[in-house]
């Protein structure tokens, strides 16, 4: 009997280690355009304060990577997901400035240019990261490797929008699980 008790406790902590382990990336099938996307499980976040609007108030830009691979046709994105802590109900407004952008990677410009604002600019049927919030947009933007391989070895990135009212967004704290989980993401593409 206590050994068949040993047994069942250390088949439950077996499970939920199981459970609890989340691979830092993640691949997934498009279920109508029939591509898969790898992609980084946590991506990088960077913001901006926007006190003249209200007290306390900031813009966010979640940053991940996308592989698309279409028959073997392999092809890398950069997904940002603007968002912001204040309530709008115009999208144009959390557009202004995206269409165009420019990432200084450890000071060194990185120009990206819009692919589209939904996941068909990539290729896909539906999102492959998901929305931080409901009314987060999604924008992407095409890149390489390389370009990707650039983020993840920067000491430093800012990201500007130009525009009539150009914003600058900084990284949020140091970011350790996002760093290493794009990390992984290029060694993941790199051996496959």
């Amino acid at each position: 009997m206590r050994n068949s008790k040993r047994l069942t406790v250390l088949a439950m902590l077996g499970l939920a280690a199981c459970a609890t382990f989340s691979s830092p990336v993640g691949e997934t099938l498009d279920p109508l355009t029939a591509v898969t996307a790898t992609y980084s499980n946590s991506p990088l976040i960077v913001y901006r304060d926007n006190n003249s609007r209200a007290a306390f108030s900031k813009n966010y830009v979640s940053i991940g990577p996308l592989e698309i691979n279409k028959s073997g046709d392999y092809r890398y994105f950069l997904w940002f997901g603007i968002w912001s802590t204040l309530q709008t109900n115009n999208p144009s407004e959390q557009q202004d400035g995206f269409d165009s952008v420019v990432l200084l990677v450890d000071g060194e410009p990185l120009l990206l240019d819009l692919v589209g604002w939904t996941p068909a600019a990539i290729g896909t049927s539906e999102p492959v990261y998901p929305k931080p919030f409901a009314s987060s947009l999604d924008a992407y933007y095409r890149v390489t490797a390389d370009q990707i391989r650039l983020i993840a070895n920067a000491n430093d990135i800012v990201l500007r929008t130009p525009g009539a009212t150009p914003l600058e967004f900084a990284l949020w704290g140091e970011q350790k699980a996002a760093r290493a989980d794009l990390n992984e993401f290029l060694h993941y593409i790199s051996v496959q």
